[in-house]
């Protein structure tokens, strides 16, 4: 798959709502009345009213909140394919697909069969069941370097587990992670988050103690020479280097190959094991996620879930050396009740057998990509809006800025003003975007090319 990069420089009549805010669901009030084809969300906004009652901010993760682009986030009643249908009952093209897992869109047959037929001999035992074995030796096949897996309950717990597996394995304390890299909410990672810690504005969350934070030492994405400085700097006390090792959660930001290839060189000279976070990528930019795509073994692989065909789930996988020292084998532990749940596994199963038989499907996701890439592209450039477009595969992302973004530091330097009308403007269109300037779109092979001409239509339409 190869590497590309950086671009050049309905119906509804409903009251508006009293709920006294600038918006009506995610339409400006003072927009209406110039607006005459808009998308009214009555329901979305009388239901968020209403969970902010007792779901604190109103949502179960914070980049739903909208608080990053205004007016109340959007509830969704149901997704077939490409599309989302919200409680209102306006159709939206996704562009999200549930933060990347849903490769081959929302509610795909052979995953929701899987799961109803598993369901029906019941949803969870605490005990080994042999699907278990059947996806962890597909996944093992699929993905390069790897020899073992263990099923866990989400990314966060897989990130957290590989990082303690880490320590265990090379009896060291410290882990070097990357401005604006998101490895889920454990303590260790907190220290200058990207996505939803950026978008408000506070990296270091209070609840970290200085002792964690003591030992995890940050780095700039991209910056193979501030990574060598500090391993030198910590030399011998560095278990890991954590990384998206194609980051999705400042934007998409490709890593040079001066700056990967060099990681795992500086990995292997100091005894440092190479940790990449693929719960975005893996299985989606290619049946090896980002270690086939980019050429590099890991020592490490996180997923997350992907590997459930969208159900909670995730998973770390090593070579048999590391895995070993892992509980009941080692003295590293790590447990949970509902890890390796039928329900998830079953759906996982489905999807990447699917992926594994039709490995044509990432060569579609990534044409389809470029072919969105070029048409939002075009439309901007002819429009005179400066802008940089990151792609890889079927990851893409637009920054509306004047220099490349190539790390957190230019990704943030992008013109939230103009973020927040872009996304307001494209739901107004049907086009449902992810709710922050720092997270990628993700592709779901069901998207036609009528769906992305309209999403480039849309664009040339609201600029």
């Amino acid at each position: 798959m190869g590497k590309c990069s950086i671009s050049e420089k309905k119906k509804r009549n409903n009251p508006v709502s009293s709920s006294g805010s600038d918006y009506v669901g995610s339409i400006r009030r003072t927009d209406i009345e110039n607006t005459e084809h808009y998308m009214l969300y009555q329901r979305s906004s009388a239901l968020f009213t209403e969970a902010k009652k007792y779901i604190p901010g109103g949502v179960n993760s914070p980049v739903r909140a909208f608080k990053a682009v205004g007016g109340d986030p959007i509830f969704v009643k149901e997704a077939k394919g490409a599309y989302l249908y919200d409680e209102d009952g306006n159709q939206l093209i996704d562009y999200i697909a549930s933060w990347g897992p849903l490769i081959l869109g929302h509610a795909h047959e052979p995953v929701i069969n899987a799961v109803i037929e598993k369901a029906k001999k019941g949803t969870s035992f605490g005990m080994p069941t042999e699907i278990e074995t059947e996806l962890a030796q597909l996944a093992v096949s699929m993905v390069p370097n790897i020899d073992k897996i263990r099923f866990v309950n989400s990314g966060t717990e897989a990130c957290m587990s590989a990082v303690r597996l880490a320590r265990g394995y090379t009896g060291k304390d410290k882990i070097i992670k990357f401005a604006g890299c998101y490895h889920g909410h454990s303590d260790s990672f907190l220290i200058q988050a990207g996505s939803g810690a950026v978008t408000f504005g506070s990296p270091n969350s209070p609840g970290v103690t200085q002792g964690t934070a003591k030992d995890t030492l940050l780095a700039n994405y991209n910056d193979l020479e501030g990574v060598k400085a500090l391993a030198e700097a910590n030399k011998g006390e560095i278990a890991a280097i954590i990384l998206e090792p194609v980051a999705g959660n400042m934007g998409c930001i490709i890593p040079t190959d001066e700056f990967i290839y060099g990681l795992r060189e500086l990995c292997t000279q100091e005894g440092i094991l190479l940790l990449f976070d693929e719960v975005m990528t893996g299985f989606r930019l290619g049946k090896g996620g980002a270690q086939e795509a980019l050429g590099i073994d890991a020592d490490i692989v996180m997923f997350g879930k992907v590997i459930g065909g969208g159900l909670p789930v995730g998973a770390f996988a090593a070579r048999a050396e590391i895995m070993s020292h892992l509980a009941p084998e080692g003295p590293v532990y790590q447990a949970g009740t509902l890890s390796g749940n039928p329900l998830a596994m079953s759906a996982g199963l489905a999807m990447l057998t699917e992926l594994n038989n039709k490995p044509e499907v990432f060569a579609s996701l990534a044409q389809k990509t470029e072919y969105l890439h070029k048409g939002i592209a075009k439309v901007l450039t002819e429009k005179g809006v400066t802008h940089q477009i990151n792609r890889y595969g079927s990851m893409i992302s637009v920054h509306f800025c004047e220099d490349p973004v190539v790390d957190f530091a230019s990704s943030a330097k992008g013109n939230n003003d103009t973020f927040k009308k872009y996304f307001h403007g494209m739901l107004e269109q049907g086009v449902y975007l992810p709710p922050s300037a720092f997270e990628s779109y993700f592709l779901n092979d069901a998207l036609s090319y009528t769906d992305l001409d309209k999403t480039i239509e849309a664009v040339k339409t609201i600029f």
